[in-house]
């Protein structure tokens, strides 16, 4: 018997802690009553399109038939079970696809919950790693200002240390190096300053750094910059030059969203370890993993602790693992390089928002849009407005950005794009 639950708001408002808000003066929530593809369904009978993928996670849109059946054929026979000591097919499966799927270093799989979680796990990874090869003077991270990497302390520590969402606990957080956020814009000329630069800093740091930490291509959270690949290239380069860990986070990347499989696909390099999350599973559910490569492994496990220090309750929870594997081949099995194509092709109607004066920059990459204004958004009011428009778009900071569902049509798009122009012109934010 389905039990039918009601949508108290007034509690919601009194006692529910959502993301990022205030518990005094909250933003406000809507209530949803379902899902289906790439559209959300409000209790209040609006239906929405979904420009976010569920802050980028469902790239099959809702209620996959698919995903769906893999999530219900899995749990009649096992939703979770320890993995410790025991081991089951999803799980297994799940990394044998992924060790396919990756760079071709990458041989060693960590599952874990979420996406700052394999951020920790990369971390601990890269720390352990030394101390096992009995060098303890490599106990920092160095990364680019304007990054994102997670809401975890370690993963915390690796964000802005100045304008990220992170920096009120700036003293609590271990300190790392900082180098200049890339500059150089994903279709320009690469500055070679840049360049110079990092190697100035590889070279008077490197003796204290276990790894550098990156998103490659685009710096997602920390402002939707899409960098030039061959700022990664040459981040590659000095860390095998220095004797660096290269850490990826593909958390938001992967999967597509940039127009390749992998975003270090468009410098043609590959990390010491990845982090990948969010589209994993094709939003159905939380699960992230970590790989790494057999010298790192094998190097940590031969250390003095014989083990990598990390072990999560759900650890390769079976009907996340399962529903992972069928989104990757519901991915893998369609076009979805036109799927992409086409998205950036329709993306190209934000171009409109350039012709108004609070427009500083429009960008696409792949299936990401996004539209930099001159002031910050006032998110409560601008949201109200899409509502409105029967769209569903979450703005952060000074951008109103696109990841929509890989499903959704020109239409949609050309949609969720008008409502962001209409919103602009009519100053909604």
């Amino acid at each position: 018997m389905n039990k039918k639950y009601t949508i108290d708001l007034d509690f919601d408002r009194q006692h529910i802690w959502h993301p990022y808000t205030s518990m005094t003066q909250p933003l406000p929530v809507y209530p949803v009553s379902h899902t289906q593809d790439n559209r959300i369904f409000l209790a209040t009978g609006e239906v929405l399109i979904d420009g976010m993928a569920s802050w980028w996670s469902a790239i099959h849109g809702y209620g996959h038939p698919v995903l769906k059946n893999a999530a219900i054929e899995q749990v009649d026979k096992m939703s979770h079970v320890m993995f410790g000591g025991l081991t089951h097919a999803p799980a297994v499966e799940l990394c044998k696809k992924l060790v396919a799927i990756t760079p071709s270093k990458l041989q060693k799989v960590f599952l874990a919950d979420s996406g700052s979680v394999c951020v920790e796990v990369a971390i601990k990874m890269a720390l352990q790693y030394w101390l096992s090869q009995g060098i303890t003077s490599k106990q920092k991270l160095m990364t680019p200002l304007k990054g994102y990497h997670g809401d975890t302390f370690a993963a915390m520590s690796v964000c802005d240390p100045i304008n990220s969402m992170h920096s009120l606990y700036q003293g609590f957080l271990p300190e790392h190096v900082f180098v200049p956020a890339p500059v150089s814009q994903f279709s320009q000329t690469f500055d070679q300053q840049e360049a110079q630069r990092l190697t100035e800093y590889f070279a008077q740091h490197h003796q204290h750094i276990a790894a550098f930490i990156i998103e490659p291509i685009v710096q997602n959270a920390g402002g939707m910059n899409f960098y030039h690949p061959e700022y990664l290239k040459t981040v590659r380069k000095l860390c095998t030059e220095y004797d660096v860990l290269l850490i990826c986070d593909e958390i938001a990347t992967g999967f597509g969203r940039t127009g390749k499989l992998f975003a270090v696909e468009h410098a043609d390099i590959e990390p010491d370890i990845l982090c990948i999350g969010k589209a994993l599973t094709g939003g159905m559910m939380t699960l992230s993993a970590t790989l790494t490569t057999d010298k790192i492994a094998i190097g940590i496990s031969e250390g003095e602790a014989g083990v990598l220090m990390h072990g999560p309750t759900f650890m390769g929870n079976p009907l996340a693992c399962a529903v992972a594997c069928a989104s990757i081949d519901l991915l893998i099995e369609q076009d979805w390089q036109a799927q992409i194509t086409h998205l950036n092709d329709a993306l190209q109607a934000l171009q409109r928002c350039s012709e108004l004066e609070q427009v500083v920059e429009v960008r696409t990459l792949g299936a990401i849009g996004v539209v930099e204004l001159d002031t910050v958004i006032d998110v409560a009011k601008i949201q109200a407005f899409f509502i409105s428009q029967h769209v569903w778009i979450r703005p952060f900071g000074k951008l109103i950005y696109l990841m929509p569902p890989y499903i959704s049509s020109e239409e949609d798009i050309t949609m969720l794009a008008n409502a962001i122009y209409d919103a602009i012109a009519g100053k909604h934010y």
